[in-house]
């Protein structure tokens, strides 16, 4: 059986991203009913807002959830205590030392994930004791690695370098990037872009019809010098590109970037002055479909891809 299917007692082994904004306890819910793992981010929530969106899981689906918390976001211990009251059982962590959460959610049963996107961290992580890595790679939205390490080349280097499970992450929104993801060694996918234009996606709807209608080089990764994140071009991100041409240092960008920028944009649909946060997939995302369709979708092309690489390796052996 597949390690993490096993792992986490799910059908396929494809898991939604945590996204700040976009996956909230519908999203989550209709994933894990369709057979994939679902993930409420919790970045985007204070702690009483998380229990709730728990809650509302709990009663959507009987199928194994997890939660995804961004390490270095305030009131980390409050989103770990309500995690733990609330019996959540998976737990990806992100952006932060895996060392200082890892023990402690495990004695709490909980299996624990951690977000990576170089060998180096990915090394830190298992020698933290989490039962898996994200191994994301540079075309992921959101925030993203500084080495700018595509996935193609970062999955083989990971899987070389760990003896726990890796689930492929950064540019996989269709069944043929799934194939492939497994062809490098992963064990799993998780997808973060194709799921954020979800009907259940928690993002605004202008947001969505943007990620659609974006073509080919409309993202770009910024704020390296405050924590990498792949935009989507707007007013917005064109200014953080003119600061950065012009020398900005970290308080100038901090400056611009202000407060609840990503909130602005992508669950409040404004589409010129908010921070909009997605993968390099989205010139390949077409339509707005419920999520359960979309991960069928990807599996039954992954399923047809796969049919086709053996019919093509069976004629040429």
């Amino acid at each position: 059986m597949n390690p993490i299917c096993n792992l986490f007692n799910i059908k396929y082994p494809i898991i939604q991203a945590g996204m700040v904004w976009c996956s909230g306890w519908k999203l989550a819910s209709a994933v894990s009913n369709a057979g994939g793992l679902g993930i409420i981010g919790a970045g985007s929530m204070y702690p009483a807002v998380l229990r709730e969106h728990i809650q509302k899981c709990k009663h959507a689906t009987e199928k194994p959830f997890g939660i995804n918390i961004p390490l270095l976001y305030p009131n980390i211990q409050e989103i770990i205590d309500v995690v733990i009251e609330e019996g959540v059982k998976i737990v990806f962590t992100s952006a932060g030392n895996p060392a200082t959460w890892t023990s402690l959610l495990k004695e709490n049963g909980i299996i624990v994930v951690h977000v990576i996107a170089n060998t180096k961290f990915a090394l830190k992580a298992q020698e933290a004791g989490v039962d898996a890595i994200v191994a994301e790679g540079f075309e992921a939205g959101g925030h993203n690695g500084r080495e700018e390490t595509t996935t193609m080349c970062l999955i083989p280097m990971i899987k070389a370098a760990v003896n726990i499970p890796v689930i492929a992450a950064g540019g996989i929104g269709s069944g043929k990037s799934t194939l492939a993801a497994f062809a490098l060694g992963a064990d799993a996918v998780q997808i973060g872009s194709a799921f954020a234009v979800a009907e259940e996606s928690s993002a605004h709807p202008a947001f969505k019809n943007k990620i659609i209608s974006s073509a080919e080089g409309d993202t770009k990764l910024a704020m390296k010098k405050l924590v990498p994140v792949r935009l989507l071009k707007n007013e917005f991100a064109d200014a953080i590109a003119q600061a950065e041409a012009e020398g900005a240092d970290r308080n100038t960008l901090m400056e611009l970037l202000g407060r609840a920028r990503a909130k602005l944009g992508m669950f409040e649909g404004d589409m010129e002055n908010g921070e909009l946060e997605i993968g390099q997939i989205s010139a390949m995302l077409y339509e707005i479909k419920p999520a359960k369709q979309i991960l069928e979708d990807i599996w039954a092309e992954y399923l047809s891809g796969l049919k086709s690489f053996r019919d093509l390796y069976d004629e040429t052996v």
